[in-house]
């Protein structure tokens, strides 16, 4: 496994920001360069852990208490590290993942208003030394991005309030951690985005793409 910070790279920001698109996008372009790439999600990753997101974007807005919200999601998220990030990363591949524990601070801490600080134990906790080299945070406005947002799952029927302190969480999160965290302007073509990230993976891990 390369040294310096860890070639695994998330996506994270609020609904319709974008993200899918750009981590296909940067994928491609790893791979052009030459690197062996494993792009994945969260919740998910793994049948079991695919199991439980069915269990999290299905059904009403109200279907689970916070709390169990937040379990389930690192429950999933240990299953995801121990048979596919971690064995990725070992294996000298670039992991590229949509969603990550900074999604669990936001929705349910900033989002569903959980204690901050359990969140943080339960994350350095299961995630440990595994934390992402670069976190790229796709920043648009709400109402905008719930406009573009491809499915009608139960977190975008949580309201645009709730949406909004997704936002502002991501935003925290990202401040509180500027050597990891980059905030991208979503609200841009897909093309400029794409300039900014590559960039951005140029400077922070020393490659050519």
């Amino acid at each position: 496994m390369a040294t310096g910070p860890l070639r695994f790279v998330t996506f994270e920001g609020g609904e319709g920001a974008g993200k899918s698109t750009q981590i296909r996008l940067l994928a491609d372009r790893l791979r052009a360069a030459g690197h062996a790439v494993e792009v994945t999600r969260e919740p998910g990753g793994t049948k079991g852990a695919e199991e439980i997101r069915t269990l999290l974007v299905e059904g009403g807005a109200g279907r689970w208490q916070a709390e169990t919200e937040a379990l389930l999601h690192f429950a999933a998220r240990a299953e995801h590290l121990a048979h596919v990030i971690r064995p990725a990363l070992m294996a000298g591949k670039w992991v590229l993942c949509d969603r990550f524990a900074d999604s669990t601070l936001a929705y349910q801490g900033y989002g569903q208003g959980l204690d901050l600080d359990w969140l943080w134990t339960l994350r350095r906790h299961i995630v440990g030394p595994t934390e992402p080299g670069l976190t790229l945070v796709m920043d648009m406005p709400v109402e905008k991005g719930l406009a573009r947002a491809e499915t009608e799952q139960r977190y975008e029927r949580m309201g645009v309030d709730f949406h909004r302190r997704l936002g502002a969480g991501f935003r925290q999160l990202a401040a509180a951690e500027p050597d990891r965290c980059r905030i991208i302007d979503a609200a841009r073509s897909r093309e400029e985005i794409a300039a900014e990230i590559a960039g951005l993976i140029e400077a922070r891990f020393g490659v050519s793409l």
